[in-house]
């Protein structure tokens, strides 16, 4: 089990020769923008439902029956909510929920390869040159969506941003595009550590370990002290100048009880936990819920799946015939567990219960991937669909966002983008839109060189 303790300090990335918890909690006071100027929140939170390996727009959001045979899907589509939306029938729960959702069916970038596309659409920006191995995240990264959240609205008593249940990679190799980049450490996502287990396990808790006390914090930050005063290098750097305040600041989320709380999902009803499913997927949807409610800006929840032998896959990635899944289909794919079956289920879930609680207007969900399939299914062994960056869709609800719409649309093969084209800045424009980030402000590098937040355009009439 991963105790709470071992868990918050995987979460801040804490280590000796590391900047620490309590400096990846310090806000940079000097924001390159006024609040004033700021446009008035629309929403308070979001959740970024992220499905690494890029989902089918034909199966799924984007259905084309009169494409011709070889391209159209194997799936139906069926009636939803709203009269002449029509979705996949293998998402018969969220077809309940389309009062709700604007699904942007034109969302397109010129990439078909997983480590420049992730990168583009997690910080708006190309860097079509990324490729393994040199997708490894870095400091001279452009900043992702959280990492400006944070630089912009500053600290609470629960991170800015985190990202469950594990980061975005494989292999030792953290994709580029996840993290806060040259904004530095004090504005990273909280991360659990990739760990063992299969995608049916229960997602950690953050229980504390037995017998940690307050001694035993306070002996911890009697060390953490002794450290600091021997590093020189700490004792020159300006930017540690008010490090004591945000110390105090990790050691009261170490112990905050709201914390806790927001962690532990044995706290919710029975009922609740298997609306969302008692699967890995289910329960980081549930907890990206009780985070928002907590108060946490943003949770990203990458979707991917842990094989039993500890190996990670990106399973919306379905050309069909992966050794690690059994050499099924890509269409064999889309229907097990791992895949359409637990999103129908948890994201309808995540849609009914925010609704309910009263949270939907205020936190911003959208659900996308780095790309799209090909129009084409690929053959008749793997009966799957490849890359495709030209066109997929992407989901938004709540959050000032009006359900029960369509925006943007494709060709009759699903293939290109035919009515207002999306980039990804354009979408991440959108959702910092939603959050009251202006995406004109400036946020600046480690050589202080100006950047516009954002180069998108938001799309406002989808609010």
């Amino acid at each position: 089990m991963l105790h709470r303790r071992d868990a918050m300090l995987r979460l801040g990335q804490f280590g000796l020769g590391s900047w620490g918890l309590s400096e990846l909690l310090r806000a940079d006071r000097a924001a390159a923008w006024s609040h004033e100027t700021a446009p008035r929140p629309k929403a308070r939170s979001c959740i970024l439902l992220y499905l690494w390996g890029g989902p089918p727009q034909q199966d799924m959001w984007d259905m084309k029956p009169e494409a011709p045979e070889g391209i159209r899907s194997l799936f139906a589509p069926i009636d939803t909510a709203v009269p002449g939306i029509q979705v996949s029938d293998q998402l018969p729960l969220v077809a309940r929920h389309t009062d709700k959702l604007a699904i942007v069916r034109s969302l397109t970038h010129d990439s078909n390869a997983h480590e420049p596309s992730v990168y583009h659409t997690l910080t708006g920006r190309a860097k079509p040159n990324l490729v393994v191995p040199a997708n490894q995240r870095s400091r001279h990264d452009f900043p992702d969506l959280g990492g400006v959240l944070s630089h912009h609205f500053g600290p609470g008593s629960l991170p800015t941003s985190v990202t469950v249940p594990r980061p975005l990679g494989h292999d030792g190799v953290t994709y580029a595009g996840t993290y806060a980049g040259f904004l530095g450490p004090r504005h990273d996502p909280f991360e659990v550590r990739p760990l063992a287990g299969r995608y049916d396990a229960p997602l950690e808790n953050l229980e504390p370990i037995a017998g940690l006390n307050d001694t035993r914090l306070l002996a911890r930050h009697g060390l953490l002290e002794v450290l600091e005063a021997h590093d020189a290098r700490w004792q020159r750097d300006p930017a540690v100048s008010s490090l004591d305040a945000f110390r105090q600041q990790a050691l009261a989320l170490l112990a905050d009880p709201a914390a806790k709380r927001a962690f532990r999902l044995e706290d919710e009803p029975a009922a609740i936990r298997d609306l969302y499913g008692r699967n890995e997927y289910g329960e980081s949807f549930l907890l990206a819920r009780r985070l928002v409610e907590s108060g946490v800006r943003l949770v990203t929840v990458v979707w991917m799946y842990l094989a039993p032998t500890g190996q990670i896959s990106n399973v919306w990635d379905n050309h069909g015939g992966t050794g690690l899944l059994g050499s099924i289909t890509g269409y064999e794919m889309l229907k097990q567990p791992y895949l359409l079956p637990s999103f129908d289920r948890a994201f309808a879930a995540l849609l009914g219960d925010l609704d309910q609680r009263g949270l939907l207007d205020e936190t911003l969900v959208a659900a996308y991937g780095e790309f799209g399939r090909t129009p084409k299914i690929n053959d008749a062994k793997n009966v799957g669909r490849d890359h495709w960056g030209a066109c997929q869709s992407a989901v938004l609800a709540g959050g000032g966002v009006r359900g029960g719409q369509i925006f943007g649309a494709s060709d009759r093969h699903a293939a290109y983008p035919t009515d207002n084209p999306v980039s990804p800045s354009d979408l991440l424009a959108t959702i910092q839109h939603a959050l009251g980030v202006p995406g004109d402000g400036l946020i600046y590098d480690q050589q202080q060189r100006p950047h516009r937040i954002c180069e998108g355009t938001p799309i406002l009439s989808l609010f």
